[in-house]
């Protein structure tokens, strides 16, 4: 699609691969819906590409992980009079040791951003898309989505429910004039691990966020479903397709095994997708 004049809403868009949406997505001269908790970084942001690209740019700060929170920003994105055409879901986090030690009210806000929050925008902004009979949707899953996450139960789940989600909804507006795709990179140098407080949910080699978005943008132009970028990620995401259940998990669960004790997560930030709640997966 052409993105040149439109409206793209990035969540997450203060740092990591939230920002980088933003700032690929600038320099082709879309305009922007920039969201995030961090205000200061999301008004530095703004202003920085508007000089840059001549592009209009708006900041909303908010908790999406919030009850109702998808709803307010849709009225903020209507008192503006800005008409979404492209919609990034980026916002996310996770939380990383044994289930029952991890915080259970930030395993529910896990939920609510990654999965709550991903239908809730999704279900406002669509009907307008296909009014026009155009427009996408970006969802950001991870590597995490294709098997599950011992140590990262809730994560890996909520990463599963995304690549699930986005594939169906593909399906159903394939012929609507509306593309829905889903990002699943692995480990990606973002402060998505400062949020999870542990490097211990770091697997393999970490690409950059600006590599990952320009993958993800070529792969949406090309008309893919998803995209696992990098070659041995990609052979990861696969690899529960040849082996069995249990010896995934066993696999799975000895790379995720918290190495520094309980790892117990209550040092967890909320920021909005990598730097700002979300990382985006472990990818």
């Amino acid at each position: 699609m052409k993105i040149q004049g439109k409206w793209t809403l990035v969540t997450g868009a203060s740092s990591g691969i939230g920002e980088q949406f933003a700032r690929q997505l600038a320099k082709q001269g879309s305009h922007l819906v920039l969201v995030a908790r961090s205000t200061n970084k999301l008004e530095s942001l703004a202003e920085e590409l508007r000089k840059k690209y001549g592009i209009k740019a708006e900041v909303i700060s908010m908790d999406l992980a919030k009850e109702g929170a998808p709803s307010e920003l849709y009225r903020q994105c209507e008192l503006l009079k800005v008409d979404i055409e492209l919609l990034i879901n980026n916002a996310g986090f996770a939380t990383h040791g044994l289930f029952e030690q991890v915080s259970g009210e930030r395993q529910h806000e896990e939920v609510m951003l990654n999965v709550a929050a991903v239908v809730d925008m999704t279900h406002l902004f669509l009907p307008n898309m296909l009014r026009k009979n155009s427009g996408a949707v970006i969802n950001v899953a991870s590597t995490a989505g294709f098997q599950p996450l011992p140590f990262m139960a809730v994560y890996g789940a909520t990463k599963a429910f995304v690549l699930s989600f986005t594939q169906a909804l593909w399906w159903e507006n394939r012929d609507r004039g509306i593309k829905f795709f889903a990002l699943c990179p692995g480990s990606t140098d973002t402060s998505f691990f400062n949020v999870v407080g542990t490097d211990d949910a770091s697997v393999g080699k970490k690409d950059t966020p600006e590599r990952v978005v320009e993958v993800a943008l070529r792969a949406l132009k090309e008309g893919k479903i998803y995209v696992v970028p990098g070659v041995q990620n990609y052979i990861g995401a696969q690899l529960s397709r040849f082996i069995t259940r249990k010896q995934g998990l066993r696999l799975v669960g000895g790379m995720l095994r918290p190495r520094g004790g309980s790892g117990n997560t209550n040092n967890y930030k909320n920021t909005s997708n990598q730097s700002d709640l979300a990382g985006r997966t472990i990818r």
